[in-house]
């Protein structure tokens, strides 16, 4: 796969800083004040679509926050295929783990989906404020652990489960409200990206949503939008 380095742009816009501290769920339960001097450590970049925040094995010691945009994270695996594991909107993070093992190389890539206005902290400063703010590090460990095991279970799903599973548990997973006989959910990312994040290729995701439609599990209303018509199979289906 071949890959360019990013060209960016850095600001120093002091509103753009202050929002990106305000969208992040680690920044945004402290007080005005405090999160006005976590803006003063922020460095401010533009990404346009299709340029890389970092490749892996990139050295980094910096924590990036999603401003506006999107982001989207993926490995490569054995075959050279892209293995989508993280799509990262407004007020998502990433690079926390370089933030405790300074000079970590990453294992994977983030790349612009959309042009995105990314703020960056250093690991320094970002050192700092953890020692200043020490409810920050138990915001931190909560996320990381969310992170963990949203991971553990998408490779035990990807491994264990064939495409049709995956797919089914997927959609039960939009679902806000059970009490709703037949909910209608709405794919939070494209199919193609789906179908990366299900380890799988775009024509098969296309035929398996098919397939629940014909067994009149589901009802595709548009491309992003579907009608769950039976979520009790749905929960429970086995190929």
């Amino acid at each position: 796969m071949e890959t360019t380095k990013s060209h960016t742009r850095s600001t120093s816009c002091s509103h753009d800083h202050q929002s990106c501290v305000r969208l992040v769920p680690i920044f945004n339960h402290l007080d005005d004040l405090s999160m006005d001097k976590i803006s003063t450590k922020i460095v401010h970049r533009t990404y346009e679509k299709g340029e890389y925040l970092f490749h892996e094995g990139d050295a980094d010691d910096a924590l990036y926050v999603v401003n506006s945009g999107k982001v989207h994270m993926f490995h490569i695996n054995e075959s050279g295929k892209e293995q989508l594991y993280r799509i990262l909107n407004p007020g998502d993070f990433m690079g926390e783990w370089t933030l405790f093992n300074p000079g970590q190389e990453h294992d994977n890539y983030a790349q612009a989906i959309s042009k995105s206005r990314i703020c960056m902290i250093r690991q320094e400063d970002f050192s700092k404020l953890l020692q200043e703010y020490p409810n920050i590090s138990v915001k931190l460990l909560t996320e990381m652990s969310q992170r963990l095991h949203q991971s553990q279970r998408q490779t035990a799903t990807v491994s264990l489960r064939s495409v049709t599973e995956r797919l089914a548990m997927y959609l039960t997973e939009l679902v806000t409200d059970f009490d709703i006989e037949e909910p209608v959910v709405k794919l939070k990312i494209p199919r193609k990206d789906l179908a990366s994040y299900l380890g799988t290729t775009p024509e098969t995701i296309s035929r398996k949503f098919r397939e629940l439609e014909e067994k009149a599990m589901i009802k595709q209303i548009n491309t992003k939008t579907i009608k769950l018509l039976d979520i009790d199979t749905l929960l429970f289906y086995e190929d």
